[in-house]
């Protein structure tokens, strides 16, 4: 790789991904790259050969990075692009590597309300924009007014969130184009009312979440009118295990990495989960999780 001018970031060589990624598996990248902030991101991408494989990971949830890695460049965005704004009293600007509760914690000790269904999300900004994440009956983008994108060349664009298709924990947007930061609208509220619920959403969740174990978040969508654990558990795969990867008793539609799992084992118990479902329930579950990498 060349040397990169009044780039500031850390770039990192034959960097393992494991760290970076929820699941805690995965194989080296060629390089890491973490910016110091978007600024930077643009001045990397501006001198990095288009011909370079790239990847954005935020907390690296909901992605599996197969045990012999990726080619190219992977940026890493938590901690990095972390700045937090407003654009008007009511709109508030989230750059990608923030985590989601991080986020729903800040507004709520504003006085702002409409977003704290976030903090049971176990991602950044850039990774809740980009698949439309929800819960406990919010989804991203019902709140985006407007997101800032980069694309491969560097370039930094405002776009309404009119130009995009938005859909069930999927976002159509154009090719080599990443978000950026968003601009979420909010309401007035009472600052006690909104940390509440927060804390009653987060204490719900680790009620009903593998939270304690290394996990990648929900596996499979909700099929339309079910759910993916109930199909899961109806099918006898609870405690189901592969190498270290196990299927949660506490809610079938996570996989735990009980210790030294590899990605193989989780890819396969992915793979053996959705073959059962099939096979006894008659519906086809469809992954959450994003694959990528290479085998060993």
């Amino acid at each position: 790789m060349q040397d990169f001018k009044n780039c500031r970031g850390r770039l990192m060589p034959n960097e393992s991904l494991a760290p970076y990624t929820s699941w805690r598996v995965g194989g080296p990248a060629d390089f890491v790259y973490i910016p110091a902030d978007l600024a930077d991101v643009s001045n990397f991408l501006q001198q990095l050969p288009q011909q370079v494989p790239l990847l954005w990971l935020g907390l690296g949830s909901n992605t599996l990075v197969r045990d012999g890695g990726i080619e190219g460049v992977a940026i890493i965005t938590q901690g990095a692009l972390i700045e937090m704004n407003h654009d008007d009293p009511l709109v508030i600007r989230a750059e990608a590597g923030i985590s989601c509760a991080q986020l729903a914690r800040h507004t709520a000790r504003l006085g702002l309300t409409g977003i704290e269904f976030l903090a049971g999300i176990p991602g950044t900004v850039g990774g809740a924009l980009a698949m439309n994440a929800g819960c406990y009956g919010g989804e991203t983008w019902q709140h985006v007014v407007k997101v800032e994108t980069i694309d491969r060349q560097g370039k930094r664009q405002e776009r309404s969130a009119a130009d995009f298709e938005v859909a069930y924990r999927h976002v159509k947007r154009p090719e080599n184009e990443w978000f950026a930061a968003g601009y979420f609208q909010l309401n007035n509220g009472e600052k006690s009312q909104s940390l509440e619920k927060i804390k009653t959403l987060l204490e719900k969740r680790n009620m009903a979440q593998p939270t304690s174990w290394p996990n990648g978040g929900s596996v499979f969508r909700n099929p339309p009118g079910d759910y993916a654990a109930r199909l899961i558990e109806q099918s006898g795969l609870k405690g189901k295990a592969i190498g270290k990867a196990r299927v949660s008793e506490k809610h079938a539609n996570f996989i735990i990495n009980e210790g030294e799992a590899k990605a193989k084992d989780i890819e396969t118990l992915i793979a053996q989960v959705a073959s059962t479902v099939e096979e006894k329930q008659g519906i086809k579950l469809i992954p959450e999780v994003c694959i990528i990498g290479k085998n060993q």
